[in-house]
C-alpha cells in the first residue's frame, strides 16, 4: 500500500454538515455546530490530505444553493476536493469541477450515471471522475467502468482483492483498524480512507495520522529533510523563527525553538516555541486559539535561523494586533506602491466610490447608469486594444489595456466579484 491520504467526508444539507452519526442514531437530521466552510478550513489546515463532500440536495434550488458553498469551500482551502451527490446529468459534473473540485463522483447505483462516465471522461479527462457504489461490486464491473474513464473507485467495504483503479475506502471503523484492514487484504491500490470519526474536528487529522504512523501505515506527515542537531544555536541552544503568512508575507513575529519545540512542530503541525521567560513549551495558540498551522519550514544560508510561513488563527501579537511588528521607529519618504497589489488597491478604491458616492466621480456615473453603460464601456475598451495593437508604439496598447481592466473592475464591483475569486480560478486552470 502506497502513501495512504485521510480524506474526511463532509456532508452538505440544508446549507450546513449534517452530522451523520447522529442524524441515524436520533432518526432525524443533526447538524455539526461549524458552519461548511469553517470546518473544511479547520479540517485542511489540521491535517486532512483532501475532503469529499457529498451535497445532499433535493432539488434544483437547494443543489445550485450546494454548488455556491462548495465554490466558497474551494476558495477557502488548500486541498483537493472530491465532490458528488447529485450527478444526474453531465451539466451537473461540470458544475462540481467548475466550483472547483478536483473529482466529480457519479453515484452507480442511478443506471443513467453508466453512460456519463465515458463522456465526462471525454470531455474533463479522466483523472476528473469517481465513482461510487454502496454495497459489494464485482471487480468485472468496477473494470468496465474503469475502461469507460473513471479514475476512483469510493466504496463502503475494504476490497478482498485488487481493483482495476485505486479505492477510496469510506466507513465508521476507527482509522488504524481500516487502515490495517486494507493492509491485511494486500490492497496495494488504496488511494486513501475516510472514517467517519474524522469529523470530529475537535481533534485534529495529524492526531489521527500520528497514531497511524505508530502502526506503522505511511502516511503524509512533516519530515524535515535537516536534523535539528545540524542547526547553529545559540548560546541557549536555540535557533530564533521568524514567522511569515504563508499567502501575503506579512511578517507576524519572532520566537525561538528548541529541539523539543521543533520536533512538537513537526509532529503536530502546529508552530510550538520555546518561551524563555516562561521556560517551558509553548504551543501558540493553545491557550488563545491562535493557532500557527505549518506551511513550510525554511533554512537560512549559516543555517542558524528558520523562516516559518503559517496559517494564523486570529491575531499573532499578545497585544491582540494581527502583526508584533506594528511599532514604527524610524521612516525615509519612499514610494511604496507594490506593482503586485496595484489591482487590489484600485479595486478598493473602486468599492469604496460604489459604497461612498462622490459628487462628480467617473466611477459613480457608471455605477449610476448600471450595468448596460458598464458593458459597453468595456465592450468600447476591449475594442480600442485591438485597434492599439496594430500601432507599432507598445505604448498605445499599455494605455488602453488600463483603461479595460479599469472598466473589467467596475463591472466586478457591480456584479460583486473579486480579484482573490478570479486569480483562484485562473490557479485551478
Amino acid at each position: 500500500m502506497s502513501t495512504l491520504k485521510l480524506i474526511p467526508a463532509v456532508y452538505l444539507l440544508n446549507g450546513k454538515v449534517l452530522d451523520k452519526a447522529k442524524a441515524e442514531a436520533a432518526a432525524e437530521n443533526a447538524y455539526y455546530d461549524l458552519d461548511p466552510v469553517s470546518l473544511c478550513v479547520n479540517l485542511s489546515h489540521t491535517g486532512a490530505d483532501e475532503l469529499l463532500i457529498f451535497e445532499l440536495s433535493d432539488n434544483d434550488k437547494t443543489h445550485d444553493a450546494n454548488i455556491n458553498m462548495i465554490q466558497d469551500i474551494a476558495d477557502a482551502v488548500d486541498i483537493p476536493l472530491i465532490v458528488g451527490g447529485n450527478v444526474k446529468r453531465l451539466e451537473d459534473v461540470k458544475k462540481y469541477l467548475y466550483a472547483g473540485a478536483s473529482r466529480a463522483v457519479l453515484n452507480m447505483s442511478l443506471a443513467s450515471n453508466e453512460a456519463i462516465i465515458k463522456e465526462a471522461a471525454d470531455r474533463f479527462g479522466k483523472e476528473k471522475i469517481a465513482i461510487y457504489k454502496p454495497g459489494v461490486v464485482t471487480n468485472e464491473t468496477i473494470e468496465g467502468w474503469a475502461t469507460a474513464g473513471a479514475s476512483l473507485m469510493i466504496t463502503e467495504s475494504v476490497p478482498e482483492q485488487e481493483l482495476a483503479m485505486p479505492a477510496l475506502v469510506m466507513n465508521n471503523e476507527e482509522p488504524v483498524a481500516l487502515a490495517k484492514a486494507c493492509t491485511v487484504q494486500k490492497i496495494t491500490e488504496v488511494y486513501g480512507i475516510s472514517s467517519d470519526v474524522f469529523l470530529d474536528y475537535t481533534t485534529p487529522m495529524m492526531n489521527y495520522k500520528q497514531k497511524l504512523k505508530a502502526a506503522d501505515i505511511e502516511v503524509h506527515t512533516l519530515k524535515s529533510s535537516v536534523a535539528f542537531s545540524e542547526l547553529k544555536l545559540n548560546s541557549d541552544g536555540m535557533v530564533p523563527v521568524v514567522v511569515q503568512d504563508y499567502k501575503t508575507n506579512e511578517v507576524l513575529m519572532l520566537a525561538y525553538m528548541n529541539e523539543e519545540a521543533f520536533n512538537h512542530t513537526l509532529e503536530t503541525g502546529r508552530m510550538t516555541y520555546y518561551s524563555r521567560s516562561r521556560d517551558e513549551l509553548w504551543e501558540k495558540g493553545l491557550t488563545s486559539g491562535h493557532f500557527q498551522y505549518v506551511k513550510s519550514l525554511t533554512l537560512d544560508c549559516d543555517s542558524d535561523t528558520i523562516l516559518a510561513k503559517v496559517y494564523q488563527v486570529g491575531a499573532a501579537c499578545h497585544t491582540g494586533k494581527r502583526s508584533c511588528f506594528f511599532h514604527e521607529i524610524v521612516k525615509t519618504e519612499y514610494d511604496d506602491s507594490n506593482p503586485m497589489k496595484v489591482f487590489e488597491e484600485v479595486y478598493r478604491v473602486i468599492l469604496d466610490r460604489k459604497n461612498n458616492p462622490k459628487e462628480g466621480s467617473y466611477t459613480n456615473y457608471l455605477f449610476d447608469k448600471g450595468i448596460d453603460k458598464i458593458l459597453k464601456k468595456v465592450g468600447e475598451e476591449a475594442t480600442e486594444i485591438v485597434i492599439a495593437a496594430k500601432n507599432p508604439d507598445p505604448k498605445e496598447i499599455v494605455y488602453e489595456i488600463s483603461d479595460f481592466l479599469y472598466h473589467v473592475m467596475v463591472l466586478m464591483a457591480e456584479k460583486d466579484v473579486d480579484w482573490k475569486e478570479i486569480t483562484k480560478e485562473l490557479i485551478r486552470r
